[in-house]
């Protein structure tokens, strides 16, 4: 009984709180730092269904009077405030993936090898289109993420009664993340491709890097260069079969856990399991599978289900750049670093325990 009580709470909390849309204020342009974000994905602003494919280029002006790991969504029913909240100040459709690729060039252009990287973000579970694109423009600020930033918007349908309706669409929308995907690998003068999947949205870009494996599509698997998947919700023994398919997983490869998310706890109750990917606390689980256990149980905030994002003290580790680049690099057993005092292996796989 406690167990559903929690659920309830957890339930009514998410549907109470204040939903992000899509707010265009060009003047927050002067006030905010902008954050470009090249999106793709099924649906519109608006929240419905765009019929296909479509692309767009926004730009996001996060506000100068907040704290690391908060994201203020902007008031629908009174004057926007660009000190305090997250506004668009762009937003322009791009024609299909010609217009999307020549846009990211156009942005390629120029840059150092070392800004050329293109980070793509699939958002999860119960988020809107707006709120996919705030979060990854306040992610990408608080961490001062470099290189190209992508997102992929798949028709979420913003309900947080509405679960087993998104676990649908994200089946739907694996199609046009592949082809996204595609998209990305085209690209000229980029650098780096790396993949950051959150909750849900983590078994969809599983299931499309499956997709990909199994239509005899390697080229583009061999040109992402990592993977990172934040809190996923999947079944640990679907994303076993995910991973054999797709056979030699991008690597780096890291997937982000704590055992004090209530958001998958409420999962793992509904599905009937003990435990989903992003709870697991023992590495044997994926031994065999190339892979690196984060632990972040440690920074917990909020329902706990996007520390790297809302926890501040977790925030000011990854965001020091040289040692996000020692974790890409392999170089998470060195002492000198703090993800390495609490490094363990088991066969392939390897647990970090990030510390305070």
């Amino acid at each position: 009984m406690r167990h559903w009580i929690s659920a309830v709470v957890v339930l009514v909390l998410a549907g109470c709180a204040p939903r992000g849309e899509v707010v265009v204020d060009r003047s927050a342009a002067g006030v905010g730092v902008i954050e470009r974000i090249f999106v793709a994905g099924n649906r519109n602003p608006d929240n419905q269904p765009s019929g296909g494919l479509s692309f767009r280029r926004i730009d996001v002006s996060v506000p100068p009077d907040r704290k690391a790991g908060t994201l203020r969504y902007p008031e629908t029913d009174g004057s926007p405030d660009p000190r305090r909240e997250f506004l668009v100040t762009a937003d322009d459709r791009l024609d299909g993936p010609q217009g999307f690729r020549a846009a990211i060039e156009h942005e390629l252009a120029g840059r150092p090898a070392r800004d050329s990287d293109i980070i793509l973000f699939v958002h999860g579970f119960n988020t809107r289109f707006g709120e996919g694109i705030y979060r990854y423009a306040q992610v990408a600020h608080d961490l001062q993420l470099p290189g190209i930033r992508t997102h992929f918007s798949w028709i979420s349908h913003g309900n947080a009664l509405a679960y087993a309706a998104d676990r649908d669409s994200l089946l739907y929308s694996r199609d046009d993340l592949v082809t996204t995907l595609q998209t990305l690998a085209s690209l000229r003068g980029r650098g780096k491709i790396i993949l950051v999947g959150h909750s849900m949205g983590a078994e969809l870009l599983m299931e499309s890097l499956r997709q990909l494996a199994l239509t005899g599509r390697r080229d583009v698997l061999d040109q992402i260069d990592g993977v990172v998947l934040q809190a996923p919700d999947i079944n640990v023994s679907v994303f076993r079969s995910q991973a054999r398919a797709i056979g030699k997983l991008p690597q780096p490869f890291f997937i982000f856990t704590s055992q004090h998310d209530r958001a998958l706890r409420l999962s793992a109750l509904v599905s009937h399991q003990p435990k989903r990917l992003g709870t697991l606390d023992d590495p044997r689980e994926v031994a065999d599978l190339d892979v690196i256990l984060v632990d972040v149980s440690k920074f917990n905030s909020g329902i706990g289900h996007f520390n790297a994002a809302t926890s501040p003290a977790l925030i000011r580790i990854l965001s020091r750049a040289s040692e996000l680049e020692r974790m890409f690099a392999g170089d998470y057993g060195s002492p000198a670093n703090p993800f390495g005092a609490a490094a363990i292996r088991v066969q392939q796989a390897a647990q970090i325990v990030v510390s305070p």
